[in-house]
Parts: structure tokens; C-alpha cells; sequence
């Protein structure tokens, strides 16, 4: 009993330490990135506002979110806050700014993280339907996988491809180099990544896992994970050179040994430091690197980054 005690005394020391260490290098460096006092009037609409003739695919800091559909996973106030790592719908997300969306269903089509159940991936389907018939120009990832330990839902590629057929972007490495303008009016790159079933071949109206890469790390240190997300993303080559999406998660995880389980307070131990790591990315010489950027329960101030940092590659500050 001493021991475990004892243990979880360092463990809260050290995170503690990590958050200071964060906090000493945001209040050092600052975080006045090229683009950071840029705020879009309507994030509904924000690569129409930037102006889609302009704005080429590999330009993108693409916000994203984690775990996204998980805004009603579990039961409220039991298992809930043990698995949700968002508050908003997604269609609220997509309102708020967020263009990449991470999915993970079982084999009847619900939505689910780890054991526990959230809606049926219709509601999924139906939000970024109404989202698209509301606007004109705008692009989403729609990352769907099987999650880890479940099987493949049956004909899960027939199913995407019947309900978004006519918004499907079609696998293809030129899309990196396009506009916007040059996509639409399709509007949904669509990654489908089953554990077992046929991966989507080269030409498909869905594209393969090999095109959405990224580390995780998985702890519940926010330095750490800082420094392993910027160790990795310094490995990736420029964003201009690359026929692939990477994807930095400011992210932390909840750890089994850890008295400290729901994830929203573990999450807000590296949530402000989302534009910091900005910063250091452009300070640190890897500013032509970053890409999708996603983090758990997204806000506005967290978009707005993005938006700022497209933005002024746009306008050739980077």
C-alpha cells in the first residue's frame, strides 16, 4: 500500500513539473506565430473566406478531433467520462471549424471507443450531410475505422460510398497538389481503414490507411507528449513534398495505474498549450511539417490556430 502511494506521489509530481516546464516555455517564447491574430468572421465557411482558387490541399493546418464521435458515448455521469473526448456533435464540430474527424465503429455500425457504445454511424453520415447542403466549399477528412479489437463491419466500403458517393473525392496523389477550387464540387476525402475486410485500392472512391499517418504516444504527460509530438513531426518531410496526410494529436491519454481516469481533466493538463506547440514548430525550424492538428474536446480559440497558420502560408509569412 506504501509503495502504490509513494508512486502516485512522483507520478503527480512529475506531471506537475511537465506542466510548469510547459508553462515556462509558452511564458519564454510566447506564442505569436505568423497568422496567430487572424480570426476568420464565419469558421463555418472559413476555406471559402480564404478563398478556395487560392488555397492549395497541402497548404491546410487541417483542425481535427479525436475520438469525435464520442459526445454521447456510455452512460452520462457513469461510464461517459471515462470515453468521451468530445462535448460537441458532429455537426457542431464541422460548424465550429474542424475538417478532419476520427471515427471508430464495430460491426453493427456504432460508433464505439474501446468497450463502450455511442449512436449508430448514420448519425454520423447525416450530420456531414446537413453540413455539406449548408455550405460550398468546404473540404473534410472523414477518417472511419474498425476499431482495435472488434471486426470489420460487413460491406462497410458499399455502405460509405451508397450514402457519400457524390461528395467522394477519389484516391489519387494529385489531390495534395490541387486547390480547392479544383476539387469541388466534391467535397469529402473519405480514409477507410478496416482491421481484416479489402483496403480501397489506388483510384477508389475511398482512400487507404497508408494516406492518414501519424505517432501515437500513448501517456498522460503533457511534456512528454509535446516533445514526442515534435520529435516525430520533425521525421516527416515538408508538406509540399509528401503524398500523405500527418497528423499531430495534442492529445493526452488517461493511464490504467493512474488514480486520475476521466478525460477531461487529464486532457487539459497539454489543452492550452495547442498554440504553443505552433510556436515551436515554426521556432524549432519544422513550420513546413505540420499538417492535421487535432486535440480532445476542440474549441474555438484551437481552430482559429489553424485557420491563422493556413492563412499565412497563403500569404507567404512562412
Amino acid at each position: 500500500m506504501g509503495a502504490e502511494v509513494s508512486k502516485q506521489v512522483e507520478r503527480r509530481k512529475a506531471i506537475d513539473t511537465q506542466k510548469k516546464n510547459l508553462c515556462d516555455l509558452k511564458e519564454q517564447n510566447g506564442c505569436n506565430f505568423p497568422g496567430y491574430d487572424y480570426h476568420v468572421q464565419d469558421r463555418k465557411n472559413w476555406m471559402s473566406t480564404l478563398a478556395p482558387e487560392k488555397l492549395h490541399v497541402n497548404q491546410i493546418v487541417w483542425p481535427g478531433t479525436h475520438d469525435s464521435a464520442t459526445n454521447e458515448i456510455g452512460i452520462p455521469f457513469i461510464s461517459r467520462p471515462f470515453a468521451q473526448c468530445q462535448s460537441l456533435s458532429i455537426y457542431q464540430q464541422l460548424v465550429t471549424g474542424v475538417r478532419v474527424l476520427d471515427i471508430r465503429v464495430q460491426e453493427d455500425r456504432h460508433v464505439c471507443h474501446g468497450i463502450l457504445l455511442s449512436y449508430h454511424v448514420d448519425v454520423v453520415i447525416n450530420d456531414v450531410k446537413k453540413f455539406l447542403s449548408e455550405t460550398h466549399s468546404e473540404i473534410i477528412i472523414l477518417e472511419i475505422r474498425t476499431e482495435f479489437g472488434h471486426d470489420d463491419p460487413p460491406d462497410f466500403d458499399k455502405y460509405l460510398e451508397a450514402e457519400l458517393g457524390e461528395f467522394l473525392i477519389h484516391q489519387d496523389d494529385n489531390v495534395f497538389n490541387k486547390t480547392i477550387a479544383e476539387l469541388l464540387p466534391k467535397r469529402i476525402i473519405c480514409i477507410w481503414k478496416p482491421g481484416k475486410s479489402p483496403k480501397p485500392r489506388q483510384g477508389s472512391p475511398l482512400w487507404s490507411s497508408c494516406y492518414l499517418k501519424d505517432n501515437w504516444i500513448d501517456t498522460d504527460l503533457p511534456e512528454k507528449k509535446f516533445e514526442s509530438n515534435m520529435k516525430y513531426l520533425s521525421e516527416q518531410p515538408p508538406v509540399t513534398s509528401r503524398k500523405f496526410f500527418y497528423r499531430v494529436e495534442n492529445t493526452v491519454t488517461p493511464q490504467a495505474d493512474n488514480p486520475v481516469l476521466w478525460v477531461k481533466p487529464v486532457t487539459e493538463r497539454i489543452h492550452p498549450y495547442a498554440r504553443l506547440f505552433i510556436m515551436e514548430c515554426i521556432s524549432r525550424g519544422y513550420g513546413d511539417r505540420l499538417q492535421i492538428f487535432s486535440s480532445d474536446f476542440i474549441d474555438e480559440d484551437f481552430v482559429d490556430a489553424c485557420i491563422g497558420l493556413t492563412n499565412a502560408r497563403i500569404e507567404g509569412k512562412l
